[in-house]
């Protein structure tokens, strides 16, 4: 019978995984440098949606200490997706504090126990700031069984919210993204600018880098379309396309 990868991989997500690497990671807190190792893996422990890094305890250059804060109570969700904190470990271990530098990161660091990872200590990804080799880590590790493929397109394309026409495009690009629906990104060029405002709002990838948002203008409070103004290099055709929330407004494939 044939298997379907993505379903066994969708299984494994069960269990505790991890995957070395040969990169160079290095973690600092704040200026100080927390950990240096060549050793790394890259760690998702059950249920987790994206993983983060565990060294061995003797590549640690900060102290480690028993955590003096208490995980939250209650029952832990079926999914661990990025917004549980990383407190909510989902493997027997032991919560560390991490000091470096005369900062303290609270309950970031964790004592994994598990034969094959024995020695290892995991970290928080939001807790420190990253370098593979000499490169920034945006948000958490790159999951290298994990793809996203920028294809030009000539699929027409339509974004209306009412009867308002935000964007047509017969030249969008279309990212298709490991575990993810596909997006339909259409050219700035191809925007009704006038019909949308800037916000606040950003968020993190590290494939893709840092998103901008916009909402409708004279509309209701609320992203509708992000765009990756200067993204990572990997994504850097995907500069200053913008993108839409198919469930805020319509994304029509015109056929």
């Amino acid at each position: 019978m044939a298997t379907k990868i993505s379903a066994s991989l969708q299984a494994l997500s069960r269990e505790l995984r991890y995957e070395p690497t040969t990169k160079r990671i290095r973690a600092l807190l704040g200026q100080a440098v927390a950990l240096d190792s060549r050793r790394a893996v890259i760690v998702w422990e059950p249920r987790r949606v994206v993983p983060c890094y565990a060294v061995p305890a003797e590549d640690v250059a900060a102290t480690l200490s028993p955590a003096t804060t208490t995980p939250a109570d209650g029952a832990s969700p079926p999914v661990l997706h990025p917004g549980i904190p990383f407190s909510r470990h989902s493997t027997p271990g032991a919560a560390l504090d991490v000091s470096a530098g005369g900062q303290l990161a609270a309950g970031d660091a964790f004592r994994l126990n598990d034969p094959d990872l024995e020695g290892y200590v995991a970290f928080n990804s939001e807790a420190f700031d990253w370098l593979e080799e000499d490169d920034p880590v945006q948000s958490h590790p790159r999951d290298p069984f994990h793809r996203v493929d920028l294809r030009h397109s000539s699929r027409r394309v339509k974004v209306t919210a009412g009867d308002a026409v935000l964007a047509e495009s017969a030249e969008p690009m279309m990212v298709f993204e490991t575990n993810l629906p596909e997006r339909i990104y259409v050219p700035p060029a191809d925007v009704n600018w006038d019909l949308l405002t800037p916000t606040d709002s950003a968020t993190l990838c590290p494939y893709k880098g840092t998103a901008s948002y916009w909402k409708l203008a004279g509309g209701p409070d609320g992203d509708v379309a992000w765009s990756y103004q200067n993204p990572l290099p990997e994504a850097g055709e995907l500069a200053g396309y913008v993108c839409f929330y198919d469930n805020l407004v319509d994304v029509e494939e015109i056929r």
